[in-house]
């Protein structure tokens, strides 16, 4: 199993394909708190192997297969610096960071950092972090406290995700029979929901150096909001955005092939 070490039981799970092509980049896929590399390996990586990208998906400390001591909070700062830390050890050529919701916000503070990415998409990243955002950071993990993901899904399901996706997978939630089980909170799943409230979303955009799409489900009912939206890209230098009406938040499973089809030619214009 691939793993960068980080200290004695700390570590990055990663899967990384180099590119075909010679001079292509390497597309850097940033999960959001509770993804994983399956988020990206399903379809959106394969397909952009095929076309002759390279591809690096990993987990952070704390997700599955990513060793982390106890003790030491999984916050935002630590995210993007093990990022950062990934992509030098790897010595990724060219990367492009694509970051999934808060995925996008290390991704920026990555590359704010030091790290010299061809280029940054923003998956449903945007956002500012006012009362009603902050309000469902903490209903979140107070769901997770009570009933754990089941719950926290149940609740929080019909706001993320897009009409099509949920009325083939209505029956999967919201169950006579559910059992609601809180979740363990010496987890790393835990430390990481947990610290997800204290992010610093002040951005520097005006200082991001690369190309950056900008790409937003319409569906999406928790952090899509068009004026926030339209403020903050009008604060990076270089940006482009797309609009896919019927998704909801989770693009690379809702819509991987329209997701891959915008990567590829975001990638061909750099």
């Amino acid at each position: 199993m691939p793993l960068l070490e980080l200290g004695p039981n700390e570590g990055l799970y990663y899967e990384h394909n180099h590119p075909d092509t010679t001079g292509a980049p390497t597309f850097v896929f940033v999960n959001p708190i509770t993804g994983s590399v399956d988020i990206w390996q399903g379809e959106v990586a394969p397909s952009l192997r095929k076309s002759g990208y390279g591809t690096l998906a990993y987990n952070f400390r704390g997700q599955a297969d990513s060793p982390y001591e106890e003790g030491i909070p999984l916050n935002d700062q630590l995210i993007s610096a093990d990022l950062s830390k990934l992509i030098n050890s790897l010595e990724i050529d060219r990367p492009i960071l694509v970051g999934l919701s808060i995925g996008g916000l290390f991704a920026m503070q990555a590359h704010l950092s030091g790290v010299d990415a061809a280029g940054l998409v923003l998956l449903n990243t945007l956002r500012t972090i006012g009362p009603r955002i902050a309000w469902i950071n903490d209903a979140v993990v107070r769901a997770m406290d009570v009933g754990g993901p089941q719950l926290m899904g149940d609740i929080m399901t019909p706001l993320i995700w897009g009409p099509e996706w949920l009325a083939a997978n209505r029956s999967n939630f919201i169950q006579d029979d559910a059992e609601y089980v809180p979740m363990d909170k010496s987890s790393g799943a835990y430390n990481l929901l947990s610290h997800m409230g204290e992010a610093n979303w002040e951005v520097a955009y005006e200082d991001i150096r690369c190309p950056v799409l900008v790409v937003m489900g319409l569906q999406d009912r928790v952090f899509y909001d068009a004026e926030v939206v339209t403020k903050l890209m009008q604060r990076i230098p270089k940006v482009q955005r797309i609009d896919i009406p019927h998704a909801g938040h989770m693009l690379p499973l809702e819509v991987p092939l329209e997701l891959t089809r915008e990567l590829k030619q975001f990638a061909a214009n750099l």
